[in-house]
């Protein structure tokens, strides 16, 4: 069965997979959605028998359905290699009955990586499949760590371009410092003097340029994105999640058919709305934890129905989830209205003018599927804290919002028989600082290279060669521009003449 692809605001004709990987966001400013989730029509049995490639052959080959099985194979084959540290690619590690999905081996130690790896090959068989003569450009805006492995994705890689901004005031010294080392002729990282949603905002702005468009297709090149709003990143991610629970049946945790919690530390809604998919397959998931920090907009909507974005943007210890605009729950959002485009259409029209919206009583009652909460600083750090001295394991802040939501969910549920999958989604050496800091106050005068030393001996866990290779490597990507700023220094990069 052939799937493809409509806007979640309606404007745009129906497309293939490969058409709405390339376009990355659709005419309209709508994200492409499939017309119809496929069903996951393989024995869980069968599935639990796979190695990480052949599940991810699986899942994606049901949703990319012009992808030829030799096209798509070579792509998984190309992505989930030697640049992954194990070859269980996404580890279950059991801790106190809780199975934490550890989705940071890939090259850059976050759970970006696990898209990322194979973005970069699909979009280039697309390309092709799709004759495209331009040069493609990813213009992507990061919290942290999309830049890092988009980067790490497309360096090098021909017929592309990526152009990375990230809030220079707001990811964790190692996010940074693994940005602007970034080896690779067609790679370029720009810092903004804003926040996040400054960045992503400007980048929406760009994509939606007509005139820019026009331009960048007179120098002969063409704007995609890497960021979670891609298709080609979301369908990957609905995989781990099949991995996870194929994986729990294959080590006796579980029966196929047996309902488990998953619970996912998101700030753009991508990474949960993937379970979402996964569910909508027909993965037996009782429900989806949504787990905020501070920023904790995801949080109210589920608690309010109102999403709300006028208030404090707050820089936490975890970094990739200070976002007050989740993308992705856009395609959540499509789904509550009945896909009703025009409704969707007018919500997020509504969010962009007044920075609000509010979704009918009707809407908010298809939203059992989700529990949501958030976990303070303070909170956060207790996590880190407990898990350590509670488990011998070390997780990061991130890991740990999603933790201690997953508390907070069994004592207001007293649901305790439903296995919980957390989805671990960065190595705790990608924020020494903030782990080391909640396991001990003796660490306060380390640099952040010395507390990844220290982290070592800790926890008996090697220093990954993502950590390692930056700690010498040069600066390479010095440049910061304020946010009205970021289309002229795209046009700059791609010698485009100033108007």
């Amino acid at each position: 069965m052939q799937v493809l692809y409509k806007s979640t605001r309606g404007k745009e004709e129906l497309v293939t997979a490969s058409t709405a990987i390339l376009k990355g966001l659709s005419k309209d400013g709508g994200l492409f959605v499939p017309v119809t989730i496929p069903k996951l029509d393989v024995p869980m049995e069968k599935l639990a028998q796979m190695s990480y490639q052949e599940t991810a052959y699986e899942v994606m080959s049901r949703f990319l359905t012009d992808f030829t099985e030799e096209e798509l194979k070579d792509c998984i084959n190309k992505a989930y290699d030697s640049k992954f540290d194990t070859e269980a690619i996404a580890p279950l590690h059991e801790a106190n009955g809780i199975y934490f999905l550890e989705l940071f081996h890939g090259a850059t130690i976050a759970f970006k990586d696990m898209a990322l790896s194979i973005l970069p090959h699909l979009m280039t068989t697309a390309a092709k499949k799709n004759q495209v003569k331009n040069e493609i450009v990813i213009l992507t805006a990061t919290s942290g760590d999309t830049g890092k492995a988009a980067l790490a994705g497309f360096a090098d890689v021909s017929g592309t371009k990526i152009i990375v901004f990230y809030p220079k005031h707001g990811v964790s010294p190692i996010q940074e410092k693994q940005m602007v080392t970034q080896k690779g002729a067609n790679t370029y990282v720009i810092g903004i003097t804003g926040n996040f949603d400054d960045a992503q905002t400007a980048v929406k702005k760009m994509f939606n340029d007509k005139e820019l468009a026009e331009e960048l297709d007179q120098a002969g090149y063409q704007f995609s994105s890497a960021n979670s709003i891609n298709i080609g990143r979301l369908v990957p991610q609905i995989v781990y999640y099949v991995y996870a629970y194929a994986a729990l049946v294959k080590e006796g945790k579980i029966k196929a058919g047996d309902k488990i919690n998953v619970v996912v530390p998101t700030g753009n809604f991508g990474n949960i709305l993937a379970a979402y998919y996964a569910k909508q397959m027909g993965l037996p998931v009782n429900r989806l934890i949504c787990a905020s920090n501070e920023n904790k907009v995801l949080y109210d909507f589920f608690r309010t129905g109102v999403y709300d974005r006028k208030r404090e943007f707050i820089l936490t210890s975890s970094p990739s989830m200070d976002i007050l605009i989740s993308s992705n729950l856009e395609r959540l959002i499509y789904r509550l209205t009945g896909e009703n485009a025009e409704k969707c259409a007018e919500l997020m029209q509504s969010l962009s003018n007044g920075g609000e919206y509010a979704i009918t009583d009707e809407m908010k009652e298809k939203l059992s599927d989700f529990y949501g909460n958030y976990c303070s600083e303070g909170e956060t750090r207790e996590a880190i804290s407990a898990t350590y001295y509670g488990c011998d394991y070390v997780i990061d802040p991130h890991t740990a919002v999603a933790a201690g939501v997953y508390q907070k969910y069994v004592r207001e549920t007293q649901d305790t028989e439903t296995p919980a999958v957390i989805a671990s989604t960065a190595s705790p050496y990608k924020f020494t600082r903030s782990v080391m800091d909640a396991i001990s106050d003796r660490y306060a005068g380390l640099d952040d290279f010395a507390l990844a030393d220290a982290l070592e001996k800790l926890s008996g866990v090697k220093i990954p060669k993502a950590v390692e290779e930056i700690r010498t490597a040069p600066v390479l990507h010095d440049k910061v521009v304020d946010a009205p700023d970021m289309p002229a220094a795209v046009k700059e990069i791609l010698g485009i003449q100033q108007a």
